[in-house]
């Protein structure tokens, strides 16, 4: 089959549906983070309250991560046609959200060795002054969390940039059994839902839980402090809190490091498709190389042997509609 050189070439451009919106989102929720944290830090300092100490200065930690997150969206959308990225800047959001798992991982860390000397050594607090600005801190919280919310899509369209235009490439090289192509683009089934969850979005809204949590923590432990005199709550609240920010950063670092290592998706619905697919009348999918290339695409790379070679394009075409599938290569040998 002969193709023109114009419409072989094609863009790798493989960001997130949503990525300008959510782009958005983080530099909202940055300016909101940095506001209550200057706040709860000069609160906490004042009022001695080392769960509200805790949450001003780890919002401060977040701020930071989230600016991460902000300039990764920046530099994946102004680099998406750069040649030099081979599979595009799609994976950037990952690198990015594995620098925020770190970040949270240290802010548990910190927090829990905090409250560990106040356990030790307990210091006088003021309550009522502390749990009013607590409350304020929650209120941004919530609003934050509100705002960086990942909504499930219920259509089946993959869009790979703000500007795609619902092209569809192709382009299709054949010598003699062997050939490769390649296709990105939009594609028209509702089959396989294509929402699939931003990595960098989900490590700034786990930073914005985080503040959240350790926001409730210090209310409550404020609210018996101030009721029993139960001083040792406000650092026990902490260590709580700095553990289960301990596991969120550790399933992020976990998820991450698996799109940033081109691990196989861990569902296994899509290379199971491939294969129903493709492995029909004699034909066998000898090698199937499969990972995510940015939020919502995949590619795959596939080595077929058959008794009677089709096309690489015919192959290709029977995954056309697979919406998460954004690049194809194919490789087709006779079997011996």
């Amino acid at each position: 089959m002969a193709v023109h050189f114009e419409d072989a070439k094609h863009e790798h451009v493989f960001l997130g549906e949503n990525h300008a919106r959510n782009e958005r989102k983080v530099w909202w929720v940055i300016a909101l983070t940095a506001s209550m944290m200057v706040a709860e830090i000069l609160a906490g300092t004042w009022y001695g309250s080392m769960a509200l100490l805790a949450d001003g200065w780890h919002m401060s930690t977040h701020a930071g991560a989230m600016l991460i997150a902000a300039l990764a969206y920046w530099y994946a959308r102004r680099e998406a046609r750069n040649s030099r990225y081979t599979f595009g800047t799609g994976k950037l959001g990952d690198l990015a959200a594995f620098a925020s798992a770190i970040v949270l991982a240290l802010i548990a860390l910190l927090i829990a060795a905090e409250s560990i000397i106040r356990l030790a050594n307990p210091v006088e607090i003021e309550f009522t002054q502390a749990i009013l600005v607590a409350i304020v801190g929650l209120a941004v919280n919530l609003l934050s969390a509100w705002l960086l919310r990942d909504e499930p899509h219920h259509h089946g369209h993959s869009h790979h940039h703000d500007h795609d235009g619902g092209h569809h490439h192709d382009h299709h090289h054949h010598h003699g059994e062997h050939g490769h192509d390649g296709h990105h683009g939009h594609h028209g089934s509702h089959a396989h839902p294509c929402h699939v969850g931003d990595n960098n979005l989900r490590a700034a809204y786990l930073h914005v839980l985080a503040d959240a949590l350790t926001s409730v923590l210090a209310i409550g432990a404020l609210l018996f402090g101030r009721a029993y005199g139960w001083i040792w709550l406000d650092p026990l609240m902490g260590i709580v809190g700095g553990l289960v920010i301990a596991r969120w950063s550790y399933g992020l670092m976990r998820d991450t490091s698996r799109v940033l290592l081109d691990a196989v998706p861990e569902k296994a619905e899509l290379a199971e498709e491939i294969r129903e697919r493709l492995e029909t009348d004699g034909n066998r999918i000898a090698d199937l190389h499969l990972w995510q290339v940015g939020p919502g695409h995949h590619a795959a790379i596939l080595s077929i042997v058959a008794q009677e070679p089709e096309e690489p394009m015919s192959y290709k075409e029977r995954l056309r509609d697979l919406t998460t599938l954004s690049h194809v290569t194919v490789e087709v040998a006779r079997a011996a």
